[in-house]
């Protein structure tokens, strides 16, 4: 991540200053929080975590409304062409929606020009997991394996972001897989959990139940360091690939054209929620860590990630109509 804790801090801190609004004043009706995915990943977590939070700030409901396909495109087409008032915003992996441009070659929208950032609200490392069944216990055992039988690799959809961190791991290591998409993460880890898949990269937040209920056998992180709350299990980094790091950095943005005000208010009540007490608590057990961003700065690490993964995605010849 190219930001330090400081700047961070300083974009938050900008935030919370913003001026107050009249009382009759945005918001006026039920705000639609758009999750491009089915109910049970990552986005879907947070959105539903913080939703009761920003209601109660804003004094309006807020919807969380899943328009899941086309990897979260459809989703984010539909937010990217609503009418900049604050009203329909998204919530998604904002790495995964970074991806797109270099892989769908019919998007019908531009992420960078379409959308606008609001704020960021957390990262979480991906889980390498595979299913019980599959006779090996760390990366290096996993890709002899691949050499020796094919193995399915699920994935939320062509071009995600758990996609294309196991496409940066094929290449490190030589390892051999068959990607399988699905319309969602949640998808994915319910078929790797049955068996129809193998093994597969998802975010921690919605795959670390199934590792701790032993439906799924954890091989590696994707962090730079180990993490105390998954025990002594190694980095994919210290596996034999060094500087490994990838994950899902869930975020909040804006049809562009949003009015500034809306938006510095939407990232100051959103910084709140995400920050606060219960939410951060219920993130850290389950492995996520709270990172917020002015929109300036989400702007900035959308352009950093868009133009990273396009490397990847070149390399690796993937494309999507």
């Amino acid at each position: 991540m190219s930001f330090t804790r400081r700047q961070i801090l300083a974009g938050t801190a900008a935030a919370l200053a913003a001026p107050a609004f009249a009382a009759d004043a945005w918001p006026s009706k039920p705000i639609r929080l758009i999750v491009p995915f089915p109910p049970g990943g990552s986005s879907d977590i947070i959105a539903r975590m913080i939703g009761n939070q920003l209601a109660e700030a804003l004094k309006q409901p807020v919807l969380v409304d899943n328009k899941s396909g086309a990897n979260g495109n459809l989703g984010a087409d539909y937010v990217a062409k609503a009418q900049p008032d604050g009203y329909t915003v998204l919530l998604c992996d904002v790495g995964a929606l970074a991806i797109s441009p270099s892989v769908y070659t019919k998007l019908s929208f531009d992420p960078s020009k379409d959308l606008r950032g609001v704020t960021m609200l957390a990262y979480s490392p991906h889980l390498l997991v595979v299913n019980p069944s599959v006779p090996v216990k760390n990366l290096k055992e996993l890709v002899a394996l691949s050499k020796q039988k094919e193995l399915n690799f699920a994935t939320s959809g062509t071009g995600g972001a758990n996609h294309l961190a196991g496409v940066a791991l094929q290449q490190a290591t030589g390892a051999r897989w068959q990607y399988v998409p699905y319309k969602g993460g949640s998808q994915a880890i319910q078929d790797t959990v049955a068996g129809q898949c193998e093994l597969m990269m998802n975010g921690m937040l919605a795959t670390l139940p199934h590792v701790q209920s032993g439906k799924l056998k954890l091989l590696g992180v994707s962090k730079g360091t180990r993490m105390p709350l998954i025990g002594d299990v190694p980095t994919i980094a210290e596996q034999g690939v060094p500087g490994y790091e990838t994950g899902t950095w869930q975020g909040v943005l804006a049809p562009r054209g949003t009015p500034e005000a809306i938006v510095q208010k939407l990232n100051m009540e959103l910084v709140r929620a995400i920050r606060g007490a219960d939410v951060r608590a219920r993130l850290a057990g389950q492995g996520a860590e709270v990172v917020t961003m002015s929109p300036v700065q989400q702007d900035q690490f959308f352009d950093k990630e868009r133009k990273r993964w396009a490397k990847v995605v070149a390399s690796a010849n993937i494309h999507a109509d």
